[in-house]
């Protein structure tokens, strides 16, 4: 079941102007040179006074305006294993692993419908997930690269699924009809502003951690469509099966929505490490699970993660890869809540 945690407040101290951004970073869908699984075992557990810098967050808007907003953390628990992680067995250097185990979604019935019709596409080449009627979560990267925003961010649009149809309507004398076989297309909408946790830009000097690769969009106009609930990312253990499910719009598969699910390998507090496969094109994908309501036999599901991409780290001197999500912990829910709710008051129970 959902266990409910108390969460954390997030409360807004100062907000400040800066200089707009050059919006001039290439989008990169593919990290390098982050901390993986050892790096994250020696990184210290962050203070207090640490969380309020990491969590404080720069907001960019649509007219290229940009502000920073500083946060005081209230009833935060600091956890002194954070990072800790189980060792596991190396795998080879592939993205797909093993057989291809995705399933690209192509019934209509199942695409416009939850939980698939949650997915969207962000017009920087990344993907993302509906969580308000007017709020997609995606993953910081494919906004921003640490030190500035990408070049697509300025005039950024979300796109969401339709189906097109098949030769309904009129059309012209002569015309030739263009048959669809039922894949997406995207009615796009602009992005009104850009959350983005300063802890995102905390690592550029060296490795990027990963922990704050997270970001949400809010648009510029609301959307009708059935949404994502946010969920405190469980323990592996706490799983079903420790299997988590997610869809977004990989490049090798274009113009179709591509749904998987696997099992997890390997938990540090912040980072969830797996090899379902994906190709870039997903990043930024919300990754949910099911578990039963409190006292209730009703299944729900709910984002328990943000898919950060396939990275390339050191590990016992050789190089290795894993597939990654960056875990909604009762911080970041307070955190991603405060900015979707604008207060912390719908945000006490995760």
């Amino acid at each position: 079941t959902w266990h409910l945690k108390k969460i954390p407040q997030i409360v807004r101290e100062r907000t400040f102007s800066l200089d707009s951004p050059k919006f001039e970073a290439k989008t990169k869908l593919e990290l390098n040179s982050v901390c993986g699984i050892e790096c994250q075992r020696k990184l210290p557990v962050p203070s207090l006074s640490d969380l309020k810098n990491l969590l404080s967050y720069e907001t960019v808007f649509e007219n290229g305006t940009r502000t920073l907003t500083e946060v005081n953390v209230l009833g935060a628990v600091l956890d002194p294993a954070a990072n800790t992680t189980t060792r596991r067995p190396l795998r080879k250097k592939r993205q797909i692993y093993g057989t291809d185990s995705r399933f690209s979604i192509y019934d209509k019935k199942f695409m416009t419908n939850f939980p698939f019709n949650t997915a969207v596409k962000i017009s920087t080449g990344c993907s993302g997930i509906l969580v308000s009627p007017k709020h997609v979560l995606t993953a910081a990267h494919c906004l921003h690269n640490g030190k500035d925003y990408v070049k697509g961010s300025k005039r950024l649009r979300v796109g969401l699924m339709k189906t097109k149809s098949r030769g309904n309507g009129r059309k012209r004398k002569g015309a030739k009809r263009k048959t669809s076989d039922g894949l997406p297309s995207f009615q796009w909408t602009r992005v009104k502003s850009t959350h983005i946790p300063k802890g995102w830009f905390k690592g550029v000097a060296g490795d990027i951690a990963l922990d704050y690769d997270y970001a949400v969009l809010e648009l510029k106009r609301p959307h009708k469509r059935k949404y994502m609930e946010l969920g405190i990312s469980p323990t592996i253990k706490m799983m079903p099966g420790s299997m988590i499910h997610f869809s977004g719009f990989d490049n090798d598969r274009s113009g179709q929505l591509v749904y998987r699910f696997c099992s997890i390998s390997d938990e540090s507090n912040d980072l969830f490490y797996q090899y379902c496969d994906a190709e870039p094109g997903s990043t930024g994908s919300g990754i949910y699970l099911r578990l039963k309501e409190p006292n209730k036999k009703k299944w729900k599901r709910k984002i328990i993660a943000v898919y950060s991409g396939h990275q390339w780290v050191d590990i016992n001197g050789e190089q290795q890869d894993y597939n990654v999500a960056v875990r909604i912990t009762p911080l970041k829910y307070a955190q991603i809540c405060f900015w979707i709710h604008g207060n912390d008051g719908n945000c006490t129970q995760g």
